[in-house]
Order: C-alpha cells, then structure tokens, then sequence
C-alpha cells in the first residue's frame, strides 16, 4: 500500500518525536485499523517467512500510544 494511504502517528511535530518530517522510526495506521511500523531492521532472531522485525525507540511507540488516545 501507498505511504499516503497511511496516517501518521508519530514524528509529525505533534508529540515528542525528534524526527520531524524526516525518514526515522514511525509508527503509521492502515485504513484496516492495523499499525505499520517503520524502523530499523532487527536480526534478533528469524521471523517467520513473509514476517520482519524491526527496533523503534520507545519514546516512539508512546507517542503513538498518546495520538490513538489509548
């Protein structure tokens, strides 16, 4: 899916992101109601296939948490 079909949660001034605009770890909500999460890539251990994992900081995911008003 498109990245303009996904809203953005974090890193848009509206939180404490320190990334502003820029590409950084983000954590975005599809229109299904699931979440995208972009962030570097984890080698922790082996997902299954079709599966990924990826490392955001924390302060990113609460304020994520902040803007689903959770």
């Amino acid at each position: 899916m498109p990245r303009e079909e996904l809203t953005r949660l974090t890193g848009n001034g509206n939180g404490n992101g320190t990334c502003g605009d820029e590409d950084c770890p983000n954590v975005y909500r599809a229109a299904n109601g699931t979440l995208v999460i972009q962030g570097g890539i984890s080698e922790a251990f082996m997902p299954p296939s079709g599966e990924a994992l990826v490392e955001i900081p924390e302060e990113v995911l609460r304020e994520a948490v902040r803007a689903l008003g959770w």
